[in-house]
């Protein structure tokens, strides 16, 4: 089934699913899709908007040019979603618990989210802006970072020896969050 310019509101998880359907410059609002099974849906140029999403099953979903805003995403597993023009922005989310494991999502934009053990193990978030985001406790690892834009958020230890950084933008608030594995004090 392929769907293109309709608006959900409201919609159960039920209504959504089913296997190889498609939904093309849609709105999805106030829809509770928590535990919903997304499998093999593919979403296209589509907004969600003040959505619960916690702990849907994204495995081979298709997120395509895809906004998410005021919406609950937290332990969602974008890593098992589809790679094919995989592009997503976030704007007022929580994204706590929410995995990014080897996504491709350059130039991606979070703004005003809260990433709290976010796990963004060999995500590539090539000139990513990270835009007043709280990022306690997110997971880097072997991430790609070059030229993102951290300046505004907070709380994120990122070893630059373990994750590419190169010409990534750090404000200096963010410096003890480079430094921390050298477990030295920073003043000032």
């Amino acid at each position: 089934m392929h769907y293109e310019d309709e608006t959900f509101t409201k919609a159960p998880a039920a209504q959504l699913t089913g296997r190889n359907h498609t939904y093309e410059n849609c709105k999805f609002i106030s829809c509770d899709l928590s535990h919903a099974n997304l499998y093999g849906l593919v979403f296209i140029d589509c907004v969600f908007d003040g959505c619960n999403l916690a702990l849907a099953d994204a495995t081979d979903t298709g997120f395509q040019n895809i906004r998410f805003k005021d919406c609950k995403l937290s332990g969602l597993n974008f890593g098992k979603a589809r790679d094919f023009l995989f592009e997503v922005y976030f704007e007022n989310c929580i994204l706590d618990n929410a995995i990014f494991y080897k996504k491709k999502n350059k130039k991606g934009r979070f703004t005003d989210c809260s990433m709290t053990e976010t796990d963004l193990t060999e995500a590539d978030l090539t000139e990513a802006k990270f835009i007043n985001c709280n990022l306690n406790r997110a997971f880097f690892s072997r991430t790609i970072l070059k030229g993102a834009d951290l300046r505004s958020s907070y709380n994120y230890t990122i070893d630059p020896d373990d994750n590419m950084i190169k010409k990534a933008m750090f404000s200096l608030h963010g410096l003890p969050g480079l430094l921390a594995k050298y477990d030295i004090k920073i003043e000032g």
